[in-house]
């Protein structure tokens, strides 16, 4: 009973955490927020995460992959399709749920302006990305053997793509407007293909 009130307390923590990231965002949520937040106390939270900014950086990086995980996974949904059609699905996933996560988005970037000042973030931040890489990578490999090209470097392109989303993420917060959907990213992309090909020959 006592073990399982325990994890009870840290799954409130974390879930009160992410609530804050979204009402208060990452600069302004305070201890008494997360503890209102997740009915806890104050002394759980160093319990369970040793400081509050550890706490809130797990917190953000948790939000992050319940987010995006099942909009990666749209790229891996069985049927013939090529591997830009594929990172169609997820970016069209993606630019349909920005304004949903608008502040989550505006967490992660108050939290991405932390990161020179602080070892914890950075390595919840590494161990975040590192996960993407490789899930994004598997995809990445799996979509290009499907159609008789194995040979391509998935690790290298999952950076790109991981860049894109970031990317994305940023210009969207800058002008909401003037983001491209994703069928003219993709559109696009397709177009530089050929371009780059004819050229080739």
């Amino acid at each position: 009973m006592a073990a399982e009130r325990e994890r009870g307390h840290r799954e409130r923590l974390l879930e009160g955490a992410i609530a804050c990231l979204e009402t208060k965002g990452y600069a302004r949520t305070t201890s008494r927020d997360l503890v209102a937040a997740s009915g806890t106390n104050l002394a759980s939270i160093g319990y369970h995460f040793d400081s509050k900014e550890h706490l809130l950086n797990v917190a953000v990086t948790e939000a992050f992959q319940r987010w995006l995980k099942p909009l990666i996974a749209l790229a891996a949904e069985p049927g013939p399709a090529t591997p830009l059609e594929r990172l169609g699905r997820t970016l069209a996933g993606l630019m349909d749920t920005l304004e949903e996560n608008r502040p989550l988005i505006t967490a992660c970037l108050e939290a991405w302006a932390q990161l020179a000042r602080s070892e914890d973030l950075r390595a919840e931040m590494v161990t975040s990305y590192e996960d993407f890489h490789v899930v994004i990578a598997g995809t990445t490999r799996e979509a290009f053997a499907e159609i008789g090209s194995p040979q391509v470097d998935a690790d290298a392109l999952a950076v790109l793509i991981i860049a894109l989303f970031d990317g994305l993420l940023v210009q969207w917060q800058l002008d909401p407007s003037g983001s491209p959907n994703a069928s003219r990213l993709i559109e696009a992309a397709q177009g530089a293909v050929v371009a780059l090909t004819k050229s080739a020959d």
